[in-house]
């Protein structure tokens, strides 16, 4: 039986080894051409159903961003991760963001200021937000942002601008949503940069 065994193991053996001899070099020159795409999927980049889970409502809106408006969206997402938040809370708050101040971290417009509203999210000291220094300070504000949204019962299910007026109590409620697609797109390219 050993010498049985001992064929066979070597006859699989013989035939693993003509194989490789005889499609090794085949294989060599085969034309790239015909080879079939692979997909790559990047596990880096965060879910866009996660990201936009009801998809994007109406029309929407984009602008090209300056590294002033790149940093302050970084600084949001930086502040979202400090905070324990999912990409979703990230998107957002920078979808806010956008629609208030089109990320720029603003001080006071004099006669065009909106009352005594300050910094990316255009919050007002006033009405409790902080201080001046603190509202316009990009991680506390996303903080500040990011506490009245954890406060709102269920609002990972909501669609983004009533998320994000529930915070803000705008007078443009609907406003917000324009902004969903590029916050996503900010959001994906900058979550694990």
């Amino acid at each position: 039986m050993n010498t049985m065994l001992r064929k066979s193991v070597l006859g699989i053996a013989g035939l693993a080894f003509t194989g490789g001899v005889f499609a090794g070099p085949i294989a060599a020159h085969a034309n790239p051409a015909d080879a079939k795409p692979v997909a790559v999927v990047q596990a880096d980049k965060p879910d866009t159903g996660k990201l936009i889970p009801h998809g994007v409502q109406g029309a929407q809106s984009r602008i090209d961003l300056t590294d002033e408006q790149t940093a302050n969206a970084k600084a949001i997402i930086a502040a979202t991760k400090k905070a324990g938040l999912p990409e979703r809370a990230a998107v957002i708050s920078i979808a806010t963001a956008l629609q208030e101040s089109k990320l720029e971290n603003l001080g006071h417009l004099g006669d065009r200021n909106d009352h005594d509203s300050l910094g990316l999210f255009q919050q007002r000291p006033s009405s409790g937000w902080g201080t001046p220094e603190q509202i316009t300070d990009p991680e506390y504000a996303t903080l500040a942002f990011e506490k009245g949204l954890k406060q709102i019962d269920g609002w990972q299910d909501m669609p983004l601008t009533e998320a994000a007026q529930t915070v803000q109590v705008s007078a443009y409620p609907d406003a917000y949503a324009q902004w969903e697609q590029q916050a996503a797109d900010i959001v994906a390219h900058h979550w694990n940069s």
